[in-house]
């Protein structure tokens, strides 16, 4: 078998094949339902320009879909720079779109979901046929595609009336575990994006069943107030206890100008909220129509907003008993919500876009819902103290559950190790652990720590490979030592019971190297040290991976300043890439690479690896029988040598 390494064996994929060949890295591939979603979103996105007023989506006989809306219409003029169809150049071209100037406030897209330029060029890609009809200037044109390439061109159907956009998709069942679309899930949908415009008018008219054909139509003139009533308090309307708090606010330019940070004119949010008695939450979020199930910045912004403003009503009247302190999950466990919010420059963690990671979006809606529920507090008087009294009994019951279910900590000095700088608060449910690499970045640490619920611990260099150390023997080494100490618990085995972890002091373990080889080399000493003699901890899902960025890029035009970071080479690229598209000179943007953790300053530190708000944790979770096993052997076994150097040449 031949061994060679030549440049003809490096593949380049052009065009739509990237998608073809790893669709993963683009879509959800349970079922056809986010290709679909991406033509709705590029629709209601004209609607929240005030474009459009009415979108219709229709589910074929033939497994096909329609999404008509009447916008503006997809431009079907020559591209000046691509030389094609600007029409064909949105369906066939990655990160080709009008969405990227979102400075000009002239821009065809100033707020959409629209980041990449990738969603409907990936719904092309990933389906047997798909057929635009686009309606402008008085004419009707038609451009059809056969598995992802153009196999009808452009040509004009004639004079007519109207203006709009019509895309019918058949999804290619080969890419999708499932072609059945969810239909349930297409209907909330389309209900919530209804909700989110009051003025839009969406129709869903399903043929699939041709002599039983069904047509539902959602126009909301209440918005979001009627949409959560309609779900939380008609079934149960005794168990809330305040009226709706419902608002909307978009930053003025005076306000842009007092907040001093990444946020723009027009910028704010929309939302209704219910307070209910019992603990449980309704909660959805959208950013610029996008829903977020997996929530983010934006969501974290609410919540905090929220409790700061409960905070400040509850200490302005005296309400707190003595010795009582709330928590921002004491006020949260009783929301029930609805979030929409407007960001110019929207940043999502992957394509499909379920969480929005913009950092500068949680200062934004924090300010705004602060405010706004400070004033809602003091003009309802009887209501906020009714909130406020459901809080204080939250964090009572808090209190006495810590008392029962958390090991209390010895105050005896000697029982912990000294390097450890411990939390004030003993409840695992909001403790964590930090453990740093390097005594540097430990110091950086401790200056960007909550000190009421983060404890730091720095570790010197790397430490021992325990995976053929016997657990009599870890405790030799020192670092090994401090982190059981610090844990509260020993070492034990896979067949230990579940009591093992009576002593643990800490809800997270949160392992923080250096973003780069040394530190990945240290992440996964202390990786074999907790599967091999920690393993109830992962099981439980005590253990977090943070992940700080290993780049920062800066943008500094007359309009625009800006910081981002790039967790890694390739997340840097795309963001360049990114800025590029929107017309960012080169000499107008800095890229700094942080050598390490210790390089950060405290706050840099704060914003990105340890604020509960805006960091990245990853969650380690517990492998199938037999999977992780191998890998730790071949890595880590000093017999498996040889197999090690040919993985390490392999890979």
């Amino acid at each position: 078998m031949s061994n060679t390494y030549q440049a003809s064996d490096i593949q380049v994929l052009k065009g739509l094949e990237p998608v073809r060949q790893r669709p993963g890295m683009y879509t959800r591939t349970d079922n056809p339902l986010h290709i679909i979603q991406e033509v709705i979103d590029n629709a209601t996105d004209e609607a929240l320009g005030g474009y459009a007023s009415r979108i219709d989506v229709t589910l074929h006989p033939d497994a096909s879909i329609s999404i008509t809306d009447n916008g503006r219409g997809i431009p079907i003029e020559v591209h000046p720079q691509e030389g094609v169809p600007t029409v064909e150049l949105v369906f066939t071209r990655l990160h080709a779109g009008g969405k990227f100037n979102k400075t000009a406030a002239d821009g065809a897209y100033r707020f959409s979901g629209g980041l990449h330029g990738v969603g409907v060029s990936v719904t092309n890609a990933l389906s047997t046929r798909l057929q635009v009809v686009v309606t402008r200037d008085g004419y009707k044109w038609q451009l059809v595609f056969q598995d992802g390439q153009v196999s009808e061109p452009l040509v004009c159907l004639g004079a007519a009336r109207g203006h709009g956009t019509s895309v019918r998709v058949w999804p290619d069942g080969r890419y999708f575990d499932s072609a059945q679309l969810p239909i349930a899930e297409l209907e909330r949908i389309l209900r919530a994006k209804a909700v989110l415009l009051p003025k839009l008018k969406i129709t869903l008219t399903n043929e699939i069943q041709e002599k039983n054909k069904t047509q539902q139509v959602w126009q909301f003139d209440g918005g979001m107030a009627d949409y959560l009533r309609a779900i939380c308090g008609d079934a149960e309307p005794d168990t809330y206890l305040s009226p709706m708090f419902a608002m909307s606010h978009q930053l003025t330019a005076q306000e842009v100008a007092l907040m001093k940070g990444d946020v723009a004119i027009g910028e704010g949010a929309d939302w209704a909220l219910l307070f209910r008695e019992q603990s449980g939450r309704f909660g959805e979020s959208y950013v610029n129509l996008i829903p977020t199930p997996q929530g983010g910045t934006h969501e974290t912004g609410l919540r905090a907003g929220l409790f700061e403003a409960m905070s400040i009503f509850c200490q302005h009247h005296a309400l707190l008993p003595k010795g009582v302190q709330l928590t921002a999950d004491d006020l949260w466990g009783r929301v029930s919500f609805i979030l929409s919010a407007r960001i110019l420059d929207p940043q999502f963690q992957g394509q499909t876009k379920d969480k929005l990671t913009s950092r500068a979006a949680h200062a934004l809606i924090f300010s705004c819902v602060r405010d706004a529920f400070t004033l809602w507090l003091n003009t309802h008087l009887e209501d906020g103290k009714k909130i406020a009294e459901l809080a204080i009994k939250a964090a009572l019951e808090r209190s006495r559950s810590i008392k029962t279910s958390v090991k209390k900590k010895s105050s005896s000095a000697a029982v912990l190790p000294g390097k450890l700088t411990d939390c004030e608060s003993n409840d695992i449910r909001e403790t964590e652990l930090f453990l740093v690499e390097g005594d540097s970045a430990g110091g950086s640490a401790k200056q960007a720590r909550d000190k009421r619920t983060q404890a730091i611990l720095p570790l010197r260099g790397k430490i021992l490979n325990t995976w053929e150390v016997s657990a009599h023997e870890l405790f030799a080494n020192q670092e090994v030592h401090d982190i059981s100490l610090a844990l509260g618990i020993d070492p034990h085995g896979l067949d230990a019971n579940d009591a093992v972890l009576d002593g643990l002091r800490y809800g997270k373990l949160i392992l923080m190297t250096d973003a780069d080889v040394d530190g990945a080399h240290i992440q996964t000493l202390l990786l074999t040290l907790f599967y091999r003699h920690f393993p109830k901890l992962i099981q439980a899902g005590h253990l977090f991976v943070g992940q700080p960025p290993l780049f920062r890029v800066d943008v500094d035009t007359t309009k625009r300043k800006q910081k981002f970071y790039a967790l890694d080479e390739a997340e840097k690229n795309a963001l360049l890439q990114r800025l590029s598209d929107e017309g960012i000179a080169d000499n107008r943007i800095s890229v700094a690479r942080f050598k390490g953790l210790g390089e950060m300053n405290p706050d840099q530190l704060k914003e990105t690896a340890m604020s509960v708000d805006t960091r990245r944790l990853l969650p380690i979770t517990w492998p199938e029988a037999g999977k992780a096993q191998p890998m730790f052997e071949m890595l880590m076994a000093k017999k498996a040598s040889a197999d090690r150097r040919y993985w390490m040449e392999k890979k």
